[in-house]
C-alpha cells in the first residue's frame, strides 16, 4: 500500500463501564470483535480492532472501563486502561449522554491533564435524548478539558460515525499501515472464541456470577466431518457458582453453549462443535499466578 499521504496510528477508547465502548468499536470495525453486555466491566483486556481505509489505518484499543477496584483483577483493569493513555496517538473519551458526570469521568480527566495526546470527547447514545439537551452538556465538558474535538454519536444507530471516522483520520500522523488491509484484529481466534463464550455467561447470569467467570479455550481442532471441535473451560470461584452455571440438568450450560456456538460460527464461517466444561478456582480474581495464566498481566 502506498504510504504517500497515508495516515496511521493507535486510538484508545476510554471511559466508565457501560458507556458503549465495545459497541462503538464493533460498529466502527464493521464486525464483532469485542463482547457486549449491559453489565459493567465487560471488557477485561485491551481489545484491538483495525480499521483500514484508502486514506489511512487506525488501530482501536477498547480498554476496560475505569472503576473503583474490589479485587486484583479490577485493579489490573483500571491500571491497564489509564496506562493506555500514554501509549497512543489519539484518545477517544467516551461518555454516556444519559449519565451524569461522576467520579469515574473525573479520574480519567485527572490522568489526561498530563497527556499531550489529542483527546476527542465522544458523546454516545444521543439517540436517547433530544438534540437541545446536547449543547449544555458539550459546553460543560469543554469547561473541564480542552478537547480537540467533540463528536456526538449513537453507536447503536450508527449516527455520526462517519464524522467521527473522518476526524480520527485527519488527526493521526502520516505513516504506513501496521496491518494488512483485510485484518480486523490481531487477537488469535481462540481469544475471541473465549470472549464470545464469556459474553453469553454475562447475558444469562446475574449478581456476582458473571463477574466471577473467566473462559479459556483448551483445544480448537478441525474434524474430518467438517466440524471445528472447540473445548472451552468456564472458570468460576465457588461451587455454588458452578452449580448455577451448569443449571438444572445442565440447562444453563446448554443455553450458554447454543448461543455462543451461533456467534462463533458466524465469526469463523464454519460449523462448530462447542464442548463446554465448568471448573472452580477459588478466589481466582485475587490470585496473581492465575491472573497471569489467564492473560491479565501488564507488559
Amino acid at each position: 500500500m502506498d504510504s504517500s499521504g497515508f495516515r496511521s496510528g493507535f486510538a484508545a477508547l476510554v471511559g466508565r463501564p457501560n458507556v458503549g465502548k465495545s459497541t462503538l468499536l464493533n460498529r466502527l470495525i464493521g464486525t464483532k470483535i469485542a463482547i457486549m453486555s449491559d453489565k459493567p466491566q465487560t471488557t477485561r483486556n485491551r481489545i484491538r480492532g483495525v480499521l483500514t481505509r484508502e486514506n489511512g489505518q487506525v488501530i482501536f484499543l477498547d480498554t476496560p472501563g475505569v472503576h473503583r477496584p474490589k479485587h486484583r483483577l479490577g485493579d489490573y483493569m483500571t491500571r491497564l486502561a489509564l496506562a493506555t493513555l500514554q501509549e497512543v496517538d489519539l484518545v477517544l473519551f467516551v461518555i454516556d449522554v444519559t449519565s451524569k458526570f461522576g467520579p469515574g469521568e473525573q479520574v480519567i480527566l485527572d490522568h489526561l491533564q498530563g497527556v499531550e495526546t489529542p483527546v476527542f470527547l465522544v458523546i454516545n447514545k444521543i439517540d436517547l435524548v433530544s438534540p437541545r439537551e446536547l449543547l449544555p452538556m458539550i459546553d460543560e465538558h469543554r469547561k473541564r478539558y480542552p478537547f480537540r474535538e467533540v463528536v456526538p454519536v449513537s453507536a447503536v444507530k450508527g449516527t455520526n460515525l462517519d464524522r467521527l471516522e473522518e476526524r480520527i483520520y485527519a488527526t493521526l500522523p502520516e505513516g504506513p499501515p501496521y496491518y494488512p488491509a483485510d485484518q480486523v484484529t490481531d487477537h488469535p481466534e481462540s481469544f475471541i472464541v473465549a470472549e464470545l463464550v464469556r459474553e453469553q455467561v454475562l447475558n444469562l447470569t446475574r449478581e456476582e456470577v458473571p463477574h466471577s467467570v473467566a473462559v479459556t479455550v483448551e483445544e480448537m481442532t478441525p474434524r474430518e466431518n467438517g466440524l471445528l471441535y472447540i473445548r472451552a473451560v468456564v472458570v468460576t470461584e465457588k461451587e455454588s457458582q458452578k452449580a448455577i452455571l451448569i443449571g438444572r440438568e445442565g440447562g444453563m450450560l446448554k443455553r450458554v453453549g447454543q448461543r455462543a456456538r451461533r456467534e462463533i460460527e458466524a465469526l469463523l464461517g464454519s460449523r462448530v462443535y462447542l464442548d463446554l466444561w465448568v471448573k472452580v478456582k477459588k478466589d481466582w480474581r485475587n490470585r496473581e499466578p492465575i491472573l497471569r495464566n489467564f492473560g491479565y498481566v501488564e507488559d
